[in-house]
Formats: C-alpha cells, sequence, structure tokens
C-alpha cells in the first residue's frame, strides 16, 4: 500500500485553506492523519494555544522520523495507522478531538481500512467537531456522506500541485 498520495508536497495555499475555519483559540486537541513532510503540521502548530496538543498519525518511516525532529511539546507522534485512531486517543488519556486533519491519500488505501478510519474518526470527534479532508479528486464525496451524514461541504484549492478538493465534514451529534 503507498503511504503517500502525490510526488510533491501541499501548498502554503493548501495547508491555509484546510485550516482557515478551524477555531483554534478553542481546540485543545487536534488530530493530524497523514502528516507527510509536516507542511500542514507546522501551520497547525504556530496557531495552536500554549495547553492545546496535535496529535500526528504516520506510518511511513522516513516522515515520522522528520515530524520527531519538530521536537515541539505540543506535538506527539505517533506511529500508528490512522485507522486505530480512536484507540490510540484513548491511551493518551482524550476521549474526544475538536478537529481531524486528514492528508491521507484515501483513495489509494483499501476501502475496508478507509472507511475504519472514517468510522473511528467519527467517533473521536466531539460535537460540532470538523473533519477537513484534501482529495485530488471530488469522488470521495459518496463515502464521507455515508459517515457525517450532516455536514459536508465541498472547497477546491487551485495553487496547489496538482489542484485539490478540500471536504469539510462537520460531526452535528
Amino acid at each position: 500500500m503507498r503511504t503517500s498520495g502525490t510526488i510533491t508536497p501541499s501548498s502554503r495555499f493548501l495547508a491555509s485553506k484546510m485550516l482557515n475555519k478551524i477555531d483554534f483559540s478553542t481546540a485543545d486537541l487536534i488530530v493530524e492523519l497523514g502528516p507527510g513532510n509536516g507542511k500542514i503540521t507546522k501551520r497547525i502548530l504556530s496557531k495552536l494555544q500554549p495547553n492545546a496538543k496535535l496529535v500526528c498519525f504516520e506510518i511511513n518511516d522516513h516522515f515520522y522520523n522528520e515530524l520527531k525532529k519538530l521536537n515541539n511539546p505540543q506535538l506527539i507522534v505517533l506511529k500508528k495507522s490512522a485507522e486505530n485512531v480512536k484507540e490510540e486517543l484513548e491511551k493518551l488519556g482524550y476521549t474526544k478531538s475538536c478537529h481531524i486533519v486528514s492528508s491521507l491519500p484515501l483513495t489509494n488505501i483499501p476501502d475496508p481500512v478507509s472507511q475504519n478510519i472514517l468510522q473511528n474518526s467519527y467517533a473521536c470527534l466531539e460535537k460540532h467537531g470538523t473533519f477537513v479532508q484534501f482529495q485530488y479528486t471530488p469522488t470521495y464525496f459518496k463515502k464521507l456522506k455515508q459517515v457525517f451524514k450532516e455536514s459536508i461541504s465541498l472547497d477546491f484549492e487551485m495553487l496547489n500541485v496538482p489542484p485539490a478538493f478540500i471536504y469539510r465534514c462537520k460531526k452535528v451529534n
């Protein structure tokens, strides 16, 4: 299974658009799935309140080692599959996350695994929490709608190589 969905890192424009609707003043725990080279991770860390935490799930050895080098006390980097997000957060003493930001190449991940990732992400989001995901095609809308029935919006970032679709899903219940 491929652990990267592209050959170029996410642009600062994509990172900015993915995070622009997150209220960092109230977020005490943010989860990032598939942070890759850390472009979005660094942006999140720069916006976090002093007592907030960012938990990253990265299974690629190279990216995991690069993220560990960030050496930020607000950052927890786990070499665990995003499929286990709920279980791993509970091990860390967290019951709910305010927001989940995902750069996982969901279309490259086997369907049963991607469905587990989405279901477990939904389960560990607090009420009104958001799941933000980017993909290079708009074809993932139906799969996200199966999990996040209440509220999904689709955005687009042209200034990324390749251009990217941003899904913003909200847990209403």
